[in-house]
């Protein structure tokens, strides 16, 4: 099994002659331990385009040192990684290979970079000796193993926080850093620097920019802070037609899906919910803005992109029933659990995840998925705009949605003229999926549309969430009978499962008393005139 840690740490410009200060001076800090000096021997692999580095990613194997192996760390957020750790081993372990595929796809891993640092170690410790932080001053020569072996050295210090450490004692040591004339490196990583510092154009040898003094920021005054965010996102054109949006909207969902694949390969709390999210907003997108995207080239997108939610939804429709019926048995009174209720739902519940686990990872494994992703990047290279796209958003875009509004609306209307019972169930379902596809469509028009399509959106939100919460009671009840029949058959009894599947047909029945309501508040005539209807 894969290793996990928390890496939280700061990097800081050094020289040959950059000398300490004195860290035992830090508050909290008891004294400074010397461990002496160990060599490192890091050979960096990614793909001949380094993909893995645009993502700042980074794949190592490395030898010497307490962890040598083969290392691969995502970002998390400034200063803050998680390093997965295997064994040392002549080829790329499997499991690290499937955390990067989501990127690589077909391409090959190639080692681009190799490291060897000579590092200087230092334990800061409290007063019962336990390790607060590692201070490290690394001699770092760099070596480039593609296009012609440019090399670069230069030193550095990094300063990283033990485990269960506080995030504060950075912040002491670097005031004292600071304070020693000591500066934080430009480069978010040492292979950072090395691409830099060896790639085309760069003088072998030459100290970086970033070793120079850098020139203490001026701070915006209270007033000024709003006008200086807004010259940083200045750097980027902002979208100006509909097409802009649309297209940056199917970007940040393309990149969501790439970013959360490798946290469902590690089973990570929540990460299949968020991927099929991204897959479904995705696929909205793509059909709600026909008139923007050709749906020619979007429709066989989309077609992939509903596959990819169904698979992903066997593991997660599984996490959200389990959790459903483990929460109705923990408010269930103990007198009313009759028989090993618990047992057998656990039973139940880890035969199921297993193999929806093992299904849901083989998809991400598998080509048709990779080509997904591959039709997702010409989709957006070289996007089938339509003659829609040229439009100002405020005319295209409110268009779109209420046309998905005017779906939903009748398909609301039809359950609600429908008696209780299975017909009704399946008209409510097909209602929440067009609460959630117009949801998603106001989502996705809000940065250009502001405050009427936030509004909107909240309010399908509202709609979405009953209605899913109504489906969640109906697929409920449909396990609950097999959880009953099963019991009966193995001799057991069959009350306490009879007695939730009772509560979830009254709050099935509750949801929809509640429904006209709800709709009645998300369908307000000056929402539509708001949105331009």
């Amino acid at each position: 099994m894969v290793d996990s840690k928390r890496e939280i740490e700061r990097k800081y410009e050094a020289t040959a002659g950059t000398r300490l200060p004195d860290l035992s001076r830090v508050p909290g800090v008891s004294a400074v331990v010397h461990r002496g000096v160990t060599e490192l021997d890091a050979v960096y692999h990614d793909t001949e385009d380094h993909r893995l580095a645009a993502d700042s990613l980074t794949l190592r194997r490395r030898t010497g040192g307490a962890d040598a192996g083969w290392h691969l760390k995502f970002p998390v957020a400034s200063g803050i990684r998680d390093e997965l750790r295997e064994p040392l081993s002549d080829t790329l372990p499997h499991s690290l290979a499937g955390l990067v595929r989501s990127r690589v796809r077909g391409a090959a891993l190639v080692p681009v970079v190799r490291l060897r640092s000579a590092r200087d170690v230092h334990h800061l410790v409290d007063d019962r000796g336990e390790p607060l932080a590692e201070v490290a001053v690394d001699e770092v020569r760099a070596v480039r193993l593609t296009g012609g072996g440019a090399t670069a050295t230069w030193a550095e210090i990094e300063v990283e926080l033990a485990d269960d450490g506080d995030p504060a004692l950075l912040d002491a040591v670097e005031r004292r850093l600071r304070k020693a004339g000591i500066r934080p490196s430009a480069s978010a990583s040492k292979l950072a620097r090395a691409l830099a510092e060896t790639g085309p154009g760069a003088e072998p040898g030459a100290a970086p920019d970033s070793a120079k003094k850098p020139k203490k920021p001026k701070k915006p005054k209270p007033g000024k802070e709003k006008a200086a965010r807004a010259e940083e996102a200045r750097e980027e054109p902002a979208p100006t037609t509909a097409g802009d949006h649309v297209l940056a909207y199917v970007r940040r969902q393309t990149e969501a899906i790439v970013a959360l694949d490798p946290a469902v390969r590690r089973d990570l709390p929540d990460s299949v919910h968020q991927l099929r999210v991204a897959t479904r907003r995705l696929r909205s997108a793509l059909r709600t803005y026909r008139r923007i995207l050709d749906r020619d080239a979007t429709d066989p997108v989309g077609r992939e992109l509903k596959w990819l939610a169904a698979e992903l939804g066997i593991d997660r429709d599984q996490e959200v029933l389990d959790a459903r019926l483990r929460g109705h048995l923990d408010e269930l009174p103990r007198t009313l659990l009759f028989g090993p209720v618990r047992g057998r739902l656990r039973i139940r519940s880890t035969a199921r995840r297993a193999g929806s686990r093992r299904r849901t990872v083989a998809v991400l494994d598998g080509k048709r998925y990779l080509a997904l992703l591959e039709s997702l990047d010409a989709l957006l290279t070289d996007p089938p705009l339509l003659p829609a796209a040229s439009r100002a958003p405020g005319r295209a875009l409110p268009r779109a949605l209420l046309k998905e509004y005017g779906r939903l609306a009748k398909r609301v209307g039809h359950a609600l003229d429908l008696p209780p019972g299975h017909d009704r169930d399946l008209a409510l379902h097909e209602a929440r999926k067009a609460a959630k596809r117009t949801r998603y469509a106001a989502e996705a028009a809000r940065p250009a549309l502001g405050r009427p399509a936030k509004r909107f959106a909240k309010r399908m939100k509202a709609v979405q969430s009953l209605l899913g919460d109504h489906q969640d009671s109906v697929v409920a009840r449909e396990a609950l009978r097999t959880l009953a029949a099963q019991a009966h058959v193995a001799g057991e009894s069959a009350f306490t499962w009879g007695l939730l599947y009772g509560r979830e047909e009254a709050a099935a029945a509750a949801r929809e008393r509640e429904l006209p309501g709800v709709w009645e508040r998300a369908s307000r005539p000056k929402l539509r005139s708001a949105l331009g209807g």
